[in-house]
């Protein structure tokens, strides 16, 4: 016998095709969020950086900054830059500079991250704010210091080295300049950077190193494995992703260098300049300007900087797909 009861027609629930409804339609409040960070953003970096970018194509001195027009010249800047030997002079110190301070930067700060980790709640307190104390320290204080340090004239680290033994450490310590020749000039350097850089590096791992469970290291033990091993096993890989974000940071930090390089060498001492300082020197430190040339170094260390940046987000976005 055939089922002649009429069919019931669902009505859909008000409140489930509103819910559908709601996300399908656009959602405007994040972006109206963040709409001012961007206008301030776009204002202050943007808009400078585009200016920069123009200017490199274009020959910029006294007579365009009282009024006139600026001289187009193409490509002419970069390529006068990249024929010059003291261009990659500079360079190569950049490129040298970042590699050593980055470096002994995440070694030196991972191992006070390790420590701290090892001291109770409130001494690590107590020593964690005592270390961000460097870190706080403005770069021209910080580059005062050091240059204080090793002077050549009263300096304290000249006075030590020439109370010790001459066989251990060689004579002539008390009146050495350490501002003289780019190596050394570059080892003060690397102490004051690495020195004021460590406590951020130690503060992340440590804060990294608090999310990682404690059941993992007892295992280790168990298992028979030193802290060697332990690190490379279980802490290096918890927090590869923080690692990875410190260290493109520190790369972009060493990179652009220059209060504490200007302050330490100036600009007479050419040798051991960076491209910042380089940049500088093309652009304000003559009597006759040349703002197109500054902004052309200044626009090709932006661009490595971007790719340094770039492979990290490429980087990122590959491990957030394996996950």
């Amino acid at each position: 016998m055939l089922d002649t009861a009429p069919a019931v027609r669902k009505t859909p629930d008000r409140k489930t095709s509103g819910a559908a409804r709601s996300r399908r339609r656009p959602r405007f409040g994040p972006y109206l969020l963040i709409a001012p960070t961007l206008v301030v953003i776009a204002v202050l970096m943007f808009w400078p950086m585009i200016q920069i970018a123009i200017m490199s194509f274009q020959k910029v001195g006294n007579r365009q900054l009282r009024g006139e027009p600026a001289e187009q010249v193409g490509t002419e800047n970069y390529k006068t830059i990249f024929n010059d030997p003291f261009f990659w002079q500079t360079f190569k110190h950049t490129v040298l500079f970042a590699l050593v301070a980055v470096s002994l930067t995440m070694i030196i700060g991972t191992l006070i991250g390790l420590l701290l980790h090892q001291l109770g709640r409130r001494m690590a307190s107590f020593v964690s704010g005592g270390v961000m104390v460097a870190w706080a320290t403005p770069p021209v204080t910080a580059a005062i210091i050091i240059s204080w340090l090793f002077g050549s004239t009263g300096g304290l680290v000249n006075w030590s080295l020439d109370l010790l033994p001459d066989w251990l450490v060689g004579g002539g310590w008390e009146d050495y300049n350490w501002f003289a020749t780019p190596l050394s000039t570059y080892t003060v350097l690397t102490i004051c950077v690495v020195w004021q850089a460590c406590p951020f590096i130690a503060v992340s791992v440590l804060a990294g190193l608090k999310s990682v469970p404690s059941e993992l290291y007892e295992a280790a033990r168990v298992d028979g494995s030193g802290p060697w091993r332990s690190f490379w096993s279980i802490t290096f890989p918890v927090l590869k992703p923080i690692f990875m974000v410190l260290l493109v940071m520190s790369i972009i930090w060493d990179f652009k260098v220059f209060t504490q390089l200007f302050i330490m060498s100036g600009l007479a001492n050419r040798d051991s300049f960076n491209l910042s300082l380089y940049a500088y020197s093309e652009a304000f430190g003559s009597l006759n300007p040349k703002l197109g040339m500054g902004s052309a170094i200044a626009m090709v260390l932006t661009v490595i900087l971007l790719i340094v940046t770039a492979l990290y987000v490429r980087v990122m976005v590959r491990q957030g797909e394996t996950k």
